[in-house]
């Protein structure tokens, strides 16, 4: 079993918090279409933190980085789907 040091953790926990800022600070700026991009990539990052330190994935067996990516890999092609509806429904008037 592999302890992670306070030091890494108090370094995550600033890094989070920074991004926290960033996603704020990004709600107030106009991206355009890119806002959505924006947002899920910031957002995307502190998931990736999140998981491998906090919930202590970066020491796991591979088994787990197996799960982790096939649902990650699932959440990713459910994201095309509906985005790319999304995208495909311009034709209608006021949306």
């Amino acid at each position: 079993m592999h302890i992670t040091s306070l030091r890494t953790y108090i370094i995550v926990y600033i890094a989070l918090l920074v991004l926290l800022g960033l996603t704020v600070g990004a709600a107030y700026i106009d991206f355009g279409g890119w806002g959505v991009l924006v947002a899920l990539t910031i957002a995307t990052v502190k998931a990736v933190l999140v998981l491998l330190y906090f919930m202590h994935l970066r020491h796991s067996d591979q088994i787990f980085w197996i799960v982790v990516l096939t649902a990650f890999f699932m959440l990713m092609t459910l994201l095309v789907i509906v985005f790319s509806d999304y995208l495909s429904r311009g034709w209608i008037g006021g949306i």
